[in-house]
């Protein structure tokens, strides 16, 4: 139908054929051509707006405005809504009203009056507040509130699915035989629909004596959002479980799973781990969307001059190239966008991994199974056996990983991995510390890159921020550019949950291991000698690199100061 609405503004002049042409383009992942349209500024919403109600002759109204009653929202369940683009807001004396945006979807209305058996009555409203409505109304949590309410209310009579469209990859039905209720089913998809929605990397179902708390931990930063009733925990747990091939019958022992799901037009993989507690078992799902993951290396957020030192010293014909970080910090992609730029037919390039998170074309990806002896070292000596041009090892931990990765990039071949230290000068130290002598560490590392995720202010409700010129200086902002500096500081808005941030962006530490340096690590230098040493030859601190995006306005300075350490 909205290809129907787009060719009707073309008839009448409202927008040009190429302007169409560009939309039906912009639309091939699934998005309709009119939002398009608005995106691109092609049409404006108060505009359409007033076009269509002339156009089919309909009332308008700010749907933002309105508060629809649950009483009202049970009369339309919400996968009739989205098959008929109506929202019901009132119900008067027999007569149900419904707020549309796509009034070529007026034939469907018929279908709801037969479902509602009462009258049904439309009006017009925008695209930006009917999205809004229907998230509001029918989104993840809104589904998974109602479902729990209708559990409490009666755990026996709930049969509907939430509306949510989720369906499950797998060869075979993994419900089969399994006596799991219709709102406990509704409950998980509604999360999992929530996770994806808010681009939550991590949820989190945590048990306690007396309530079952969900946090979702989004943009680095864990929110809680709402809570699975008690009676319903043990049946959760059990469908996440049956969902992620674990053993339901075992509760004593931590598990490993793996969801694959069809949302829309979108495949979405979570990693699942249980863990028994004290008060029953806790779950964490992870998110690892494809579609999500950024592999272009000039997007990450590399400075100019930091990603040509990283494409130097992967681009080297051996050594190694280590990422160091916290967990979460965006090390794998970082590395990932690394294979991508170096996967081409001419090169062999292997992976190592614990748990190999996304699967990539034209590349050996080999899992870690400890139990069966398939550790980093004895599966990294086996790849050395296969020809590799270039080897990536998910972790060094211990000694044993360490010491054939240096042997491997000592005999020819590139290795990439990452390590666990608070920035890049460490990471000598922390070798030294594992077992490896300096002159092996001078003679096989080539660069080090340390980097932290910092949540990106929200583009639709920054705005500057006051701060003392003295305080800048103190940071270590040199006069002149503290003196002009603009800070920014999200105000907090609907779209970003009224956090003030929405999204994330890395930051870089990128040391090049130089002549100098070299020289310093066989003589024994300290940590803290090394790293001025990288600063006068033009390394940025992890500090330095945070406050020039606070300059740029792409994040707030109590971020770069709370997520960086001080140079």
């Amino acid at each position: 139908m909205s290809r129907q609405l787009a060719e009707l503004l073309v008839k009448d002049r409202i927008i040009t054929t190429a302007q169409f042409a560009e939309a039906v383009e912009a639309a091939k992942n699934g998005k309709s051509i009119v939002r398009a349209l608005i995106e691109s500024k092609h049409v404006a919403e108060v505009k359409l707006l007033y076009y269509l109600g002339q156009k089919f002759g309909l009332p308008s109204v700010n749907l933002a405005k309105f508060e629809v009653t649950p009483e009202v929202l049970q009369m339309v369940s919400a996968e009739l809504v989205r098959k008929c683009g109506a929202i019901p807001i009132q119900s008067n004396e027999g007569v149900l009203v419904v707020a549309l945006c796509d009034p070529t979807n007026m034939s469907k209305i018929e279908d709801l009056k037969f479902v509602v058996k009462r009258n049904v009555e439309a009006v017009l409203t925008s695209y930006s507040a009917y999205d809004a409505a229907l998230q509001k109304y029918y989104g993840g949590m809104a589904s998974v509130s109602s479902v729990v309410e209708q559990f409490k209310a009666d755990k026996k009579s709930g049969t509907a699915d939430g509306g949510i469209s989720v369906e499950l990859v797998q060869v075979h039905d993994v419900d089969a035989g399994h006596d799991i209720d219709a709102p406990v089913i509704s409950f998980v998809n509604g999360i999992l629909t929530e996770q994806v929605r808010r681009m939550a990397s991590d949820v989190h179902l945590e048990p306690y004596e007396k309530r079952v708390r969900v946090r979702m931990r989004i943009d680095g930063t864990m929110q809680e959002v709402t809570e699975v009733p008690l009676e319903m925990r043990r049946a959760v747990t059990a469908r996440l479980k049956i969902m992620s091939r674990m053993d339901i019958a075992e509760s004593r022992i931590p598990q490993d799973g793996r969801i694959k799901l069809k949302m829309g037009n979108q495949e979405v993989d979570f990693r699942v781990s249980t863990m028994p507690t004290i008060f029953g078992e806790k779950v964490v799902l992870r998110q690892l969307n494809k579609g999500n993951l950024q592999l272009d290396m000039t997007k990450l957020g590399f400075e100019a001059r930091q990603l040509e030192v990283f494409k130097k010293g992967i681009y080297a014909p051996n050594g190694m190239v280590l990422v160091t970080g916290p967990t979460g910090s965006g090390k794998t992609t970082t590395l990932y966008s690394a294979l991508k730029e170096l996967n081409t037919v001419s090169d062999n390039l292997s992976t190592v991994e614990d748990p190999v998170e996304y699967n990539l074309e034209g590349i050996n990806q080999v899992q870690v199974q400890k139990e069966i002896g398939l550790t980093f070292a004895s599966v990294l000596r086996t790849l050395l056996r296969q020809d590799p041009d270039t080897i990536l090892v998910g972790e060094i931990r211990d000694y044993e990983t360490a010491e054939v990765a240096v042997q491997a990039s000592l005999t020819g071949h590139l290795v990439l991995s990452t390590l666990h230290t608070n920035d890049a000068p460490s990471t000598i130290t922390r070798l030294m510390n594992m077992g490896i002598e300096p002159f092996l560490i001078v003679a096989s590392l080539n660069t080090i890159v340390a980097q932290r995720l910092l949540r990106s202010l929200c583009q639709s409700c920054k705005a500057p921020q006051s701060i003392p010129v003295s305080k800048l200086v103190e940071l270590g902002i040199p006069d002149a550019e503290a003196s002009s500096m603009v800070c920014m500081k999200g105000a907090g808005c609907p779209k970003c949950n009224n956090s003030g941030y929405k999204g994330r962006i890395a930051v870089y530490e990128v040391f090049e291991f130089s002549t100098t340096l070299k020289e310093m690590v066989l003589a024994g230098a300290n940590v803290l000698e090394i790293k001025r040493q990288a600063v006068k030859e033009g390394m940025k601190t992890l500090r330095m690199s945070a406050l020039s995006k606070v300059g740029e306005g792409k994040t707030s300075l109590e971020e770069a100061v709370a997520l960086t350490m001080e140079t």
